[in-house]
């Protein structure tokens, strides 16, 4: 799938402006447009500020040298370019397979665009194929957990490879539930939202303006959707 990631971060950079303010996005596809980026920069003499949705990618875009800046420290950003772990064809998806959703949807929150970038795999008619994180505060995680198993959502804590728990930017659980089953993706979210402990979820309702589909070549805007979209 390198392929395929590849040729969606090269459709997102080619789409990128001078004198714009760039979020930049997490996961591995994400990463290749970051690289992609820089590249780019350097070559135009660009003047591009960007913004980070994790730790990772901010160390990332500096080292290539890219300025990267605190959120805070810009008013609103032009277009965020972000990976995805399943899109339907409504262009939702489920985001936070990195453990970074929160600061995902923050700086999604602040774009004035959203391009989604992915290989083929991962768009689906509808979601679920993907597990959806749940980031969730450490202290009275469990009652949470146990609120989600009541709903039927099958909860597992997110560990590391040493089994630990593992933490968040923010020093948070993330917490898995299945939604193979979930038909109302809306009242999930607002369900999700009215637990208190929660800090954020990986359900990504009506953020995506654009869809750049590596394989398939294909660039789906939000505003031209087609109900009758059919693919494989």
């Amino acid at each position: 799938m390198n392929i395929e990631k590849n040729q969606a971060a090269r459709m997102a950079v080619e789409k990128i402006q001078n004198n714009s303010v760039v979020g930049l996005g997490s996961g591995s596809t994400a990463a290749i447009f970051i690289r992609l980026l820089a590249e780019k920069v350097k070559k135009e003499h660009m003047n591009i500020v960007c913004v980070a949705t994790s730790i990772k990618s901010g160390e990332l875009g500096s080292l290539l040298g890219l300025k990267v800046v605190d959120i805070d420290d810009v008013s609103s950003i032009d277009v965020t370019v972000d990976g995805a772990d399943e899109v339907d064809y409504d262009l939702n998806g489920i985001k936070g397979g990195g453990a970074a959703l929160l600061f995902e949807k923050i700086v999604a929150s602040k774009s004035k665009y959203n391009i989604w970038i992915i290989d083929s795999s991962k768009f689906h008619k509808k979601l679920g194929n993907f597990k959806l994180p749940v980031e969730v505060i450490k202290f009275g995680s469990q009652r949470i957990f146990d609120c989600l198993q009541e709903m039927g959502l099958n909860p597992t804590y997110r560990l590391n490879d040493d089994s630990t728990r593992l933490l968040t930017d923010s020093s948070n659980y993330i917490i898995d539930i299945d939604i193979q089953h979930v038909s109302d993706l809306n009242s999930l979210s607002n369900a999700l939202e009215n637990l208190t402990g929660v800090v954020e979820h990986g359900l990504f309702i009506n953020i995506c303006n654009e869809l750049l589909i590596g394989g398939l070549k294909k660039d789906i805007k939000k505003s031209e959707l087609d109900d009758r979209l059919v693919l494989n």
